[in-house]
């Protein structure tokens, strides 16, 4: 069988075994120290956002950006269709309720007319939105200029999950840097990693100091153990920030060598019959976490995003359909949807090609004589 071609791998810098070997020889092994400081001092920099807390997951990071935003039982939350779970599982964990949003064909991302019109008629109906999670999905921007106006207009906390999306800018600000809240992970596949990890990032220094007492179990300042709030194990392991204190110094590095990727394959799959690539709008600089292409089987002569797929299987390459929306998962069956067949037909002809940054030529290459096979 042939070496497995991964969609999206880790890859190690070099450097990340300095900061762990630190860590080990001072004997910080536990949560916090002197490397959490450290990256989320870095991530400041890099995101040009005042405040960091450095946690375990982009997934808890967002948990807490709703109880910071005041979102409780039985409130609205409207939360962006075409994502992952994890956009919207928090949503649940608070007890409120989910109004999915659906795309706009340019970015793939949260539909700003649709939006507002959503909140238009959650309040006709009786229910502000207490919240609005916005996804950069697959590291293109949103359209956050026009997302953010509608989010001031009606005074409604804007939370961004930028997990996707590290590195990437909407007209010179870092994605992530928009919202009142953003949202960041470093999980095994992202464009850098802890091997697992997140971070909520704000220029409210109240609230990051907030999220940092809830994420250490909410400890009251007393010498015996005193809880007045409910807290959580969220905060990032001083090893784990090790890890990604590494992985940010190669962080351009590896947002070329995804780029690199991107136009390989635009330049190599581009012309054939019925392939359309995600491309930036302008203003909008992408890292291209992953490549994601559709195709219309009208024009491709009957290939199919399937039939793609399944070759590339068959070779021993993993690549992946595009996130099938959250209107149109069992677990959120009966939430509300705003619906304009966008993200449905997305999903129907999308596909994730491998990404990685460790990507080989020969790989691509690899990838895309199969791909080109198909039509021939």
């Amino acid at each position: 069988m042939n070496t497995k071609i991964w969609l999206s791998s880790p890859h190690m810098g070099g450097e990340e075994l300095t900061f762990v070997n630190e860590a080990f020889a001072a004997n910080w092994i536990a949560p916090l120290g002197p490397n959490v400081d450290g990256f989320e001092a870095e991530l400041s920099n890099v995101t040009g956002v005042k405040h960091v807390a450095a946690l375990s997951s982009g997934t808890s990071a967002l948990h807490l950006a709703l109880i910071l935003a005041g979102v409780g039982r039985e409130d609205e939350v409207i939360c962006q269709s075409m994502t992952f779970s994890a956009s919207a599982n928090p949503i649940m964990y608070v007890g409120a309720l989910p109004v999915f949003v659906d795309s706009e064909k340019d970015t793939w991302n949260m539909d700003p007319d649709l939006l507002e019109e959503v909140i238009i008629d959650r309040i006709k109906k009786g229910k502000k939105p207490k919240a609005i999670i916005v996804v950069h999905l697959y590291g293109m921007p949103a359209k956050m200029e026009e997302i953010v106006a509608i989010a001031r207009k009606y005074e409604i906390t804007l939370i961004e999950d930028a997990a996707e999306a590290l590195g990437s800018s909407y007209k010179g600000t870092a994605c992530g840097a928009f919202g009142d809240y953003g949202i960041l992970s470093f999980n095994g596949n992202k464009i850098i990693t802890t091997s697992g990890g997140g971070a909520l990032i704000s220029n409210d220094e109240a609230a990051v100091r907030q999220a940092r007492f809830l994420a250490t179990q909410a400890r009251d300042n007393a010498p015996h153990y005193q809880h007045s709030h409910v807290g959580y194990n969220y905060r990032m392991s001083n090893i784990c920030a090790g890890i990604g204190r590494g992985q940010l110094k190669v962080l351009h590095e590896r947002v070329e060598q995804r780029r690199s990727n991107k136009s390989f394959y635009t330049q190599t799959l581009g012309q054939l019959p019925g392939i359309k690539f995600l491309e930036e709008v302008p203003g909008s600089f992408s890292n291209f976490w992953l490549t994601t292409l559709v195709i219309d089987p009208a024009i491709s002569k009957g290939v199919t995003r399937e039939n793609i797929r399944l070759a590339l299987e068959a070779d021993n390459i993993e690549s992946r359909p595009l996130w099938k929306p959250m209107h149109l998962q069992p677990v959120f069956a009966g939430a509300p949807a705003y619906v304009n067949g966008v993200s449905e037909e997305l999903f129907n002809t999308g596909l994730c090609l491998p990404s990685g940054s460790n990507l080989m030529r020969a790989d691509l290459e690899r990838v895309a004589k199969i791909i080109r096979n198909l039509f021939d």
